[in-house]
Formats: structure tokens, sequence, C-alpha cells
């Protein structure tokens, strides 16, 4: 399995129309991130995790040709606001694009992208076809890869990450039950959420994200949804320990 890391930027992206702050100023390309998304490719398919804003950039960037399936983890725009470029792998294709999330994401993309799911369909709207996640606990089948759905807490909003095989992925969170964490237990690679240093109402600090991952210990850690206010790459990365590390833009981890 290779993830490829889309995008690790909060929901602004780095840098900050108009910042000027040493982060946003810095020509360090892991200082600067498009919004959040991850490519994984196993076992011959090609699945992506949310499709941002920055959707088309970070496909093109990363030179994805095929797109097997889409999983989506809570309906907030930064998440789903590419969601019609997938309309070049429908047409590469010649078929619909199988889409992940929770009921409650899909009615959300239903409304957002009314025209895509209308009755008498503009030609070329992208072609989907929607699968709900309805058990928190059970995995469930993308294209023939087992996903298990990791339950977490965005301040109030239920989202979800993925477990697949050795590898959990996990982002905007700030609290993660004790049935989360059991299930990500012996993973070898956790990605999860650390926005900045100072306390956030629906995300992970840097402080809390390491204390999660000294208490599961996988053999590494990537740190994603990263913010200017948290710091330099090289900076912050250097106070870690040596198995977790702050993912970057275009980074590709093999599990």
């Amino acid at each position: 399995m290779t993830i490829t890391f889309l995008g690790t930027g909060t929901s602004s992206g780095v840098p900050i129309i108009g910042c000027t702050c040493p982060v946003c100023r810095s020509l360090d390309h892991r200082d600067q991130r498009l919004r959040t998304a991850v490519h994984i490719a196993v076992d011959g398919r090609s699945l992506v995790v949310d499709t941002g804003p920055d959707f088309r950039q970070q496909m093109l960037r990363a030179r994805i040709t095929q797109l097997d399936a889409l999983l989506f983890t809570h309906e907030h725009k930064d998440h789903t606001a590419g969601l019609d470029d997938i309309r070049a792998f429908n047409f590469r294709q010649q078929q619909e694009i199988p889409v992940h999330g929770e009921p409650r994401v899909l009615e959300q993309l239903k409304k957002e992208f009314a025209y895509v799911f209308a009755e008498n369909k503009y030609p070329g709207v992208p072609q989907v076809s929607l699968h709900p996640i309805l058990a928190d606990d059970a995995p469930f089948d993308v294209r023939g890869v087992a996903v298990q759905p990791l339950r977490a807490r965005h301040h109030k909003l239920p989202v979800l990450g993925f477990r697949i095989g050795g590898f959990c992925y996990l982002t905007d969170a700030n609290h993660l039950p004790a049935e989360t964490r059991a299930l990500m237990q012996g993973a070898d690679v956790i990605v999860l959420n650390a926005l900045r240093r100072e306390q956030h109402v629906s995300h992970f600090t840097l402080a809390e994200a390491v204390e999660i991952l000294e208490e599961l210990r996988p053999k590494r850690a990537y740190l994603t949804h990263i913010s200017h206010q948290l710091g330099r790459h090289l900076a912050v990365e250097a106070e870690l320990p040596a198995w977790i590390r702050l993912a970057y833009d275009g980074l590709q981890v093999t599990v």
C-alpha cells in the first residue's frame, strides 16, 4: 500500500491569503500546504479520501490517472468542494465513481452539487454512485478493499477516519473515543491531525496528537491538517520523536 499526501493544510491552506508570517513567507516547499486529502494505492485500486477545493491541482501534481472510489470523512467544504473535478475520471474511465460517506454527508453533497443528482442531468456532469456508511463498527467493501470506519468527533460533529490494513487515517478531530483507539491498536502507520500548539475548539493540538500517538504507539506516525500557527516544518519536526513526522504535500509512505 502506498500513501500519497495530496494536501496537509488546514481549511485556509498555507500560505494564507494576505499573511506575512514567517511560515506563510517560507520558501521551504514543506511549508506550502493545500487542503487536507490523501491518496491510497492498495491492491491495484486507487482511492482518495476527501475532495477539497484543491482536488484538481492535487491530482495533476501527483499524476494520478485512475480513480476507483472516493471516501469522505465529513461534509465541511474544505473536504468536499472539489467533487466536480472527478468528471475527468468519468470521461477517462467511462464509468461512475463510487462515493462512500455517512448518510448525512451524502445528503449534504446532494444539496451542494444538486446538478449532479438532478433528474434531467446537464451533459457532462460528474457521474457518481452513492454508498452510505451505515455502521460505525463494521468494515465495508470499497471495490474489493476492506475499510474499517473510525469514529471521531470534530467539536460536536461526528466524523469518520478509516483503517485499511495497517494504515489509519484521521483528520479534523478533537476527540477519539476508547472504542476507536482500540480499533487503531497494532497499526503500522497512523495519520492524525495537529492544527497548532494552542487549544482549539475542534482540532487536536500538537501536544494532544502526540499524547494519543504515544498511547497507540504505531511503528510510524504522521501529523496533518496543519496551520501556519504551528510553525515552520523544519523547526517543529525537530521537536518530535523520530517515529513521529510532520506530513507534507507530496510525501509518499509505503505501508
